[in-house]
C-alpha cells in the first residue's frame, strides 16, 4: 500500500503552528535564523511539510538546528528529550528484520526513516545534537552505522550518560523498548 504524503489544509496549519511555536520557544537552537525564511521554503515544499508531520507524529519534536548557506537550506533534527516514542522497538534495517526468525519488531529504524523521507543522524550528528541540549538521558536512539561494522552483523547507537555522549554496538537485528531513532530534514 502506497503513503499518501500529503496533507490536509487543516493538518498544514497545526504542523506549521507546532514548527514555529517550538522555534521560538527554542532560539538557543538556531541563533540569528528568522521563522519567516523557514516557513517560506517549507511553502515551497511540500513534502518535506509531510516528512516533518511524520517526525512530529512519531513524537520527534523536530526543529530547525541549522542552515546550509551553500545549498540554501534549513537543517531540521528531532529534538524529543528521549528517542521517539513512535520510533522504538525497532531493529536497525532491513536485512536485520529478516534475519530473525522470531520474535521479529515490527519495522527497522532504516526503514522507517525512509518510509518518512528522513535521514538516520550519524554519530556526528548526534553528537551535533547533543551540543545544543541533554537527549536520550533515559533511551538511547540507533545512528547511521558504517559498513564495515554493519557487514559483520553490528549496528551502532547513541545515548548521553553522566553528561557524556557514548557509542555502543549491538547485534543489528536487536531491539528494546527505549532505542529508536533520531532523522534529520534538509528544506
Amino acid at each position: 500500500m502506497e503513503i499518501k504524503k500529503e496533507l490536509s489544509p487543516d493538518q498544514n496549519e497545526a504542523t506549521f503552528i507546532t514548527l514555529k511555536t517550538r522555534f521560538e520557544e527554542n532560539m538557543n537552537r538556531h541563533r540569528g535564523l528568522e521563522w519567516d525564511k523557514v516557513q517560506a521554503r517549507l511553502e515551497s515544499n511540500t513534502g518535506k511539510l509531510w516528512s516533518l508531520h511524520e517526525m512530529e507524529r512519531t513524537g520527534g519534536e523536530p526543529d530547525v538546528v541549522g542552515y546550509d548557506s551553500q545549498s540554501g537550506e534549513f537543517i531540521f533534527y528531532d529534538c524529543s528529550p528521549e528517542s521517539p516514542k513512535g520510533r522504538r522497538s525497532i531493529c536497525y534495517d532491513r536485512e536485520a528484520l529478516e534475519s530473525r526468525k522470531e520474535h521479529k519488531p515490527g519495522n527497522s529504524a532504516i526503514d522507517m526513516a525512509d518510509e518518512m523521507g528522513i535521514k538516520i543522524l550519524s554519530e556526528d550528528q548526534y553528537r551535533e545534537l547533543q551540543a545544543i541540549g541533554s537527549f536520550d538521558l533515559k533511551t538511547s536512539s540507533w545512528v547511521e552505522t558504517p559498513a564495515a561494522i554493519r557487514e559483520h552483523g553490528g549496528a551502532i547507537f547513541c545515548d548521553r550518560r553522566y553528561d557524556h555522549v557514548f557509542v555502543y554496538h549491538n547485534g543489528a537485528d536487536s531491539y528494546y523498548a527505549a532505542r529508536g531513532f533520531r532523522g534529520l530534514l534538509r528544506v
